[in-house]
């Protein structure tokens, strides 16, 4: 194939902003030394291969280290100071949310998804009528609650049961509380299955789907083994004039290529605005750009 016949691939680097309680100190040794509010915690973070620039002091100043097991993401904290409390809450823009530290490294919120939440309100906001939006493996429920706050109407889906409680709370902490918000506990492929036969349509998708997970009655997922079947679903269940579609992954050996081309491809989606790239986080210390996801996103 000839150089000329090649596509032209939009290639963004989000770099989350806009944030005014989170920091990340600084990163290195496969590390990440952030500041979440009151809190100064260490966490895994593979990408960081480089060394530190701050000096032994700064990271032994850390509230709590995440010490990880042989798990994909089981382990333990261990606090140097005070322990921290089971939650405390931080803030984006209108947004208000539970950060906690846990038996897993992840927290509540994944920082740098926010220009993610930014592109969806802009979108959302820019509809001329309210959008019914769906938010698959939603978590704690930040993207559900900007699409919200924007003026759609959500339907977000997860398959544990606690962590949709933990949207709900977080959806009463923004002042969304009277918002119309669908809260669904189920596994995304049943789901999606059962939309499809009662001929429920959407005019925007979120997708955040794990790399290895399990439904509330122990369905497995395997992120390429399932994403294909997901992705074909997920066609079927678009408005006839969807607005947006937004597909993130983490800690899969791929490509955001590989996002993009299966967007291309299976979803079909003809005209509007198809890029791909990396979420990453701005480190204080060196400058540096710590990347943490890549995604594939699409709007009319």
């Amino acid at each position: 194939m000839s150089a000329s016949r090649l596509q032209a691939v939009e290639f963004e680097l989000l770099t989350a902003s806009g944030w005014e309680e989170y920091v990340l100190l600084d990163s290195g040794n496969g590390l990440r030394l952030e500041q979440y509010g009151r809190y100064c915690l260490v966490r895994p973070a593979s990408q960081a291969m480089w060394q530190p620039a701050l000096p032994d002091e700064a990271w032994q100043a850390a509230d709590a280290i995440f010490q990880p097991s042989s798990g994909e993401s089981g382990g333990q904290w261990l606090y140097r100071r005070s322990p921290a409390p089971e939650a405390w809450q931080m803030s984006y823009r209108q947004l208000r949310f539970q950060v906690f530290t846990s038996n897993s490294r992840h927290i509540g919120v994944f920082v740098e998804q926010s220009p993610q939440w930014d592109w969806i309100m802009e979108t959302v906001q820019a509809a001329a009528e309210p959008l019914q939006v769906l938010n698959l493996f939603g978590y704690t429920g930040i993207a559900t609650l900007a699409a919200s706050a924007a003026g759609a109407k959500v339907t977000h889906v997860d398959a544990s049961k606690k962590t949709v409680q933990l949207a709900r709370q977080n959806q009463a902490l923004s002042g969304l509380a009277e918002k119309p918000i669908r809260w669904i506990v189920d596994d995304a492929l049943k789901f999606l299955k059962r939309e499809i036969r009662r001929g429920v349509r959407y005019d925007g998708v979120i997708l955040d789907p794990p790399k290895f997970g399990r439904g509330p009655k122990g369905e497995v997922w395997e992120f390429f083994d399932l994403l294909p079947s997901l992705l074909q679903l997920c066609r079927q269940v678009l408005s006839p004039k969807p607005r947006f579609f937004v597909l993130t992954a983490y800690a899969i050996q791929a490509s955001a290529l590989s996002l993009y081309y299966a967007i291309q491809d299976i979803l079909a989606l003809k005209g509007g605005e198809l890029s791909c790239g990396e979420l990453t986080l701005p480190e204080h210390s060196a400058g540096r750009l710590l990347p943490m996801a890549i995604f594939t996103r699409w709007r009319r």
